[in-house]
């Protein structure tokens, strides 16, 4: 699923126009990516949490060439799900058939 479907279904859910949902969606993406750039956490309980994680410098390997290299530290983004949303993809409702229209 890509971003325009996702703001489809969120919008026939919650019963909104596509343009509202739109807006909501890239409202939650800036106040989550700006939280994270802040140094804050986005606890969203049942569902996961988003927050970041530092790497410290290491040796890696070019891939290309095998040659050794260091990798130097960075910040990234890190979610973990939580319990419902574990628990909601290890035991997925079941799908119902369409009927074949003849």
């Amino acid at each position: 699923m890509v971003k325009k479907e996702l703001i489809k279904k969120i919008a026939d859910r919650a019963g909104i126009s596509v343009s509202q949902a739109d807006q909501a969606m890239n409202a939650f993406m800036e106040t989550v990516s700006q939280e994270l750039a802040n140094g804050e956490f986005v606890r969203l309980t049942g569902f996961g949490t988003f927050e970041t994680i530092t790497m410290k410098e290491h040796k890696g390997r070019n891939p290309k060439t095998g040659e050794e290299c260091i990798v130097k530290s960075a910040r990234l983004p890190k979610f973990r799900a939580g319990a419902i949303l574990k628990r909601s993809v290890a035991e997925p409702k079941k799908k119902t058939k369409k009927s074949k229209k003849k």
